[in-house]
């Protein structure tokens, strides 16, 4: 059954050590997907998503262009980030990790989220949404992401590990929508 993401309702957001000593945090606004989720073999599910790399939004506006640059994620010549599973293998009942494949600035790596089915529920509006929480670690320098500048103190002002965290509404579309999504 298709399920759409629900933006309005939903976060994906990242941190990021800064001169080693504070964690900086930031989420893109702008993303869209759709997934496939089989209710009752959800290793059988998929998941596409789409993130508007200027979207960006880290609370300072000098830093999201320094972030939509070409030092970082260089938003003119790569304007969008995807992630598009490869398989779901379930850990048990309410966990899973989905793997797939993460593109930004035209590097493509396999990346592991680590996933929790929240469950779903009916809205007033006669809708289903089903939520899930996922996260995983990944190192910057994996993309080409190799900006950064070295501290007098000792090590960098921008730190290679990133964590990515997202919670996830997605809404079950009735068979007529289903059949526009996929056209």
């Amino acid at each position: 059954m298709t399920w759409t993401i629900d933006a309005g309702h939903s976060h994906i957001q990242f941190s990021a050590r800064h001169m080693m000593i504070a964690k900086v945090r930031g989420r893109f606004q702008t993303f869209t997907g759709k997934v496939e989720f089989d209710e009752q073999n959800p290793a059988n599910s998929s998941v596409s998503v789409e993130i508007e790399v200027a979207s960006i939004d880290t609370r300072d506006e000098k830093r999201d262009g320094h972030l939509t640059s070409p030092d970082f994620l260089d938003a003119a010549n790569y304007p969008s980030m995807t992630f598009v599973s490869k398989r779901i293998e379930m850990v048990d009942g309410m966990h899973g990790k989905i793997i797939g494949d993460l593109t930004m600035r035209g590097v493509t790596r396999e990346v592991t989220l680590e996933t929790e089915y929240n469950g779903q529920a009916k809205s007033p509006w006669g809708t289903t949404s089903a939520g899930f929480t996922a996260s995983t670690k990944i190192n910057r320098k994996d993309w080409g992401l190799n900006w950064n500048v070295a501290l007098e103190t000792g090590g960098v002002l921008v730190g290679e590990e990133i964590t990515i965290e997202i919670e996830l509404e997605m809404v079950k579309m009735v068979p007529e929508e289903a059949a526009g999504v996929a056209a």
